[in-house]
């Protein structure tokens, strides 16, 4: 289920809202411009191939394609059997503070990552889990956490084949808010 914390983004954050209610969620993100939907989760495709998961989903991917016009959907994960230093790499690169020229839509098939949305002088962290379908707006500035010990598989959509390029900030906010492992240890 869908987890929300929203934090200002000052040199102490503090804390404004923490909610599990669906509701209550896709208001706060609405109010930013970020869409949350949830399909309904197939079961047995957590270590599936990238064509599997991609056929397990076929008639919502084509939906979103569709609607939206995408040219690109992909599948990425990554799982706790990761070496070390892969998983610490990966993480390392999503963890700086970015915005895309595309927009960032991510369905989670199996595991959890937080994305961490930079509006308006607030963070909204973002705990996304199996059945969430999260559409971040081309431009906005965010983070992604997929904490120590990353587990995950997500389907990316994209509206052209160059895939994931991010624009990095250089601002250190990352390192002030809470992080996946403590997000996830808290809820």
């Amino acid at each position: 289920m869908t987890y929300l914390t929203v934090y200002t983004d000052g040199p102490a954050p503090e804390t404004l809202l923490r909610t599990e209610d669906q509701a209550e969620i896709a208001t706060s993100l609405k109010e930013i411009g970020v869409r949350l939907r949830h399909w309904e989760i197939v079961d047995g495709l957590d270590g599936a191939s990238s064509d599997d998961v991609l056929a397990a989903y076929r008639d919502q991917v084509a939906a979103v394609v569709a609607e939206e016009g995408y040219t690109f959907v992909d599948v990425a994960r990554l799982g706790p059997d990761a070496p070390a230093d892969v998983a610490a790499a990966a993480r390392a690169k999503f963890l700086n503070e970015h915005t895309h020229d595309d927009d960032e839509v991510r369905f989670f098939v199996a595991g959890s990552g937080i994305f961490y949305l930079h509006v308006d002088g607030k963070v909204h962290a973002v705990f996304c889990e199996p059945g969430d379908l999260l559409s971040v707006p081309k431009q906005t500035t965010h983070w992604f956490d997929m904490g120590t010990r990353p587990h995950f598989t997500a389907i990316r959509f994209f509206h052209d084949d160059d895939g994931w390029i991010g624009d990095f900030t250089g601002d250190d906010i990352a390192s002030r808010i809470p992080d996946y492992d403590t997000i996830a240890a808290g809820r």
